[in-house]
């Protein structure tokens, strides 16, 4: 009979640990049971260190790029599939609380969703909540992407959409790559530009939300709308 791999019963210690305490297990542990469901006929405790060596964190390991996680031996196409699955998850619980029958009372809710979905981008993306007249979110949907600095976004296409779904009122989202969620120049004239363009058709601009991966700014809450 073929004797296992010495990673098998080490594997199912680890499995035993978890179940008994899921905070007991070290993050390299729990990275390599993550790494096992993928790669089950392999010992990933080498794998699951060296992700933490070079991207520091579960997070900087979840949200590395495929690009850089490539370069670590034993990451394929299994693995990077399995990130983007649980990041795609997590993503979607983060973003739960803005369709839920509660209406809007701050900024936090969309920007914890904005934060999730695209906090972590290297490049900017815009996104676009839209309420009815409860301020309940109807649609939450990207509007455009561009590079490290910039996405264009016209206010057509802002007021076009919220026409399309019927809402009486806007949020802006998107994300600054470089880390620091304070508006631009163009941030701020662009969303003079929206506002005027919804205000032409009675439609309100609620809010314009800047975000990083744990960071935001509301322009609501610093007066700007």
């Amino acid at each position: 009979m073929e004797k296992k791999p010495h990673y098998y019963g080490h594997r199912q210690r680890l499995k035993e640990k978890l179940l008994k305490n899921p905070e007991s297990p070290a993050d390299y542990e729990l990275l390599e049971l993550l790494l096992g469901q993928v790669l089950s006929r392999c010992d990933t405790k080498p794998i699951a260190k060296e992700l933490l060596e070079e991207f520091k964190s579960l997070g900087g390991v979840l949200n590395a790029s495929d690009e850089r996680l490539q370069k670590i031996k034993g990451v394929g196409p299994g693995v990077l599939t399995s990130f983007k699955l649980l990041r795609e998850i997590w993503t979607r619980i983060a973003e739960e609380p803005i369709f839920s029958n509660e209406e809007l009372s701050s900024p936090e809710a969309v920007a914890r969703a904005a934060m999730a979905r695209i906090g972590n981008l290297s490049i900017e993306q815009f996104w676009v909540a839209l309420v009815n007249t409860r301020n309940k979110v109807i649609c939450w949907e990207m509007i455009s992407r561009g590079t490290v600095d910039k996405t264009a976004v016209f206010p057509r296409e802002i007021v076009a959409m919220a026409l399309k779904y019927g809402a009486s009122g806007v949020i802006l989202a998107h994300n600054h790559p470089g880390g620091d969620p304070t508006p631009s120049r163009n941030d701020i004239v662009r969303t003079q530009e929206i506002s005027a363009a919804c205000k032409s058709l009675d439609i309100r601009l609620m809010d314009h939300i800047v975000v990083t991966k744990d960071r935001y700014y509301s322009f609501m809450e610093a007066g700007r709308i």
